[in-house]
């Protein structure tokens, strides 16, 4: 998650506001903690990609 948020240079505040868009309200410190705890579940995943505009998931 950390590595596509720099590829797509967007802070933790814009994607406080992109999740807010896509009706996932969530505050910067929960956002940034979860991320880099690295602990978060599947569908907060999927909602971060979709916010930021990920279309293509490439595993393996």
């Amino acid at each position: 998650m950390k590595a596509e948020l720099k590829r797509r240079i967007v802070t933790y505040a814009e994607l406080v506001g992109k999740l807010a868009d896509v009706g996932v309200m969530d505050s910067e410190p929960n956002i940034r903690n979860k991320i880099s705890r690295g602990k978060f579940t599947a569908v907060f995943l999927v909602q971060c990609l979709t916010a930021i505009g990920v279309s293509d998931l490439r595993l393996g």
